[in-house]
């Protein structure tokens, strides 16, 4: 009986080992170290992720039965190497798997926990992964949160964010506009205004300044001819321009009022930036795709059409050196 019953154990357990994907895991693929202060996508999905809640749509069908892992609410990741160093832009609801990917990227630190972190806007994508610092989770240690004036007040008296100052879980480093927070000698962000839809926050873009090159984070903005700056101009200042991709066009959106959530259609930039020279537009990685963005699908037609024409699409796990 004896006999039997080990035989029977042990072809469970071959049958469980065969069930195992012999494909990569992200886990092994997120544990890659950079050498040099470089910038990493860490997700390209905008607020609601993909699937997105309530989504009868194709685009979500299948996804709901086997989610891709790779698609993350869209955060930027700075890896100082000289410094062993890390700091995440927006803290998203996917903040756990992207911090511990961010971490990993900096092999000589074995610290779980970012240097700081950076917000954009009061938006949900983009600030309530905060929660998890708190007591009922990680119940983190003074983590820097970096925020412009109307995101600091809006923390300090709302719950459940006010009692993440109160404990000390988080402590927030008040910036200006335009001025610039020295990470290091050699890194620099400097926020800047945009115009979004600001119901409880303002809403920044960053620049990033490291030793040898420089990048533009504008995840959300409602259309460029809205801001007072030339993105062009601003696009020729650096060497990457991490830019807001939430829809590719109106026709995806058939349930909304597309005017209530005003995005740079990605037809439209295209547009804008056509004249652009190829060392130009090679500087463009385009991000924060809705649930309904084909550029969410490396293999679509309006993927190809993009990379056709010069312009990168930001995917996770892409390192750009700074």
């Amino acid at each position: 009986m004896n006999k039997y019953l080990l035989f029977f154990i042990a072809s469970i357990a071959i049958s469980c080992a065969d069930r195992s994907t012999p494909k990569q895991t992200v886990e092994q693929k997120e544990s890659s170290a950079v050498e040099n202060t470089s910038i990493v996508i860490l997700g390209n999905v905008q607020d609601a992720g993909s699937p997105q809640i309530g989504c009868k749509k194709e685009c979500c069908a299948a996804l709901f039965e086997n989610p891709d892992t790779e698609r993350r609410v869209v955060s930027l990741g700075v890896i100082d190497t000289d410094n062993q160093k890390t700091y995440l832009f927006d803290a998203t609801p996917d903040i756990a798997q992207q911090m511990k990917m961010l971490t990993q990227y900096e092999p000589k630190s074995d610290n779980e926990v970012v240097d700081g972190i950076f917000l954009t806007h009061a938006h949900i994508g983009h600030y309530t992964g905060l929660m998890y610092l708190g007591k009922e989770a990680m119940d983190a240690n003074a983590t820097p949160i970096y925020v412009m004036p109307k995101m600091e007040e809006f923390l300090l008296n709302n719950g459940p964010w006010d009692q993440l100052i109160q404990r000390e879980n988080v402590v927030l480093n008040a910036m200006v506009d335009q001025n610039a927070v020295e990470l290091s000698q050699e890194i620099m962000v400097t926020p800047f205004l945009v115009p979004h839809r600001d119901e409880y926050s303002e809403t920044v873009g960053y620049r990033i300044q490291g030793p040898n090159k420089s990048a533009l984070f504008i995840p959300d903005i409602d259309k460029w001819e809205k801001w007072e700056k030339d993105i062009v101009e601003v696009i020729q200042k650096v060497d990457y321009a991490f830019l807001d991709a939430t829809f590719y066009s109106g026709k995806e959106i058939n349930n909304r009022d597309i005017s209530e959530i005003p995005h740079p259609f990605v037809v439209e930039s295209l547009e804008k930036f056509k004249d652009l020279n190829v060392k130009e537009k090679a500087k463009i990685i385009y991000i924060h795709f809705n649930h309904t963005n084909p550029l969410l699908d490396p293999n679509s037609e309006e993927s190809q059409i993009v990379l056709d024409k010069g312009f990168k699409i930001g995917r996770i796990n892409d390192v750009f050196a700074l």
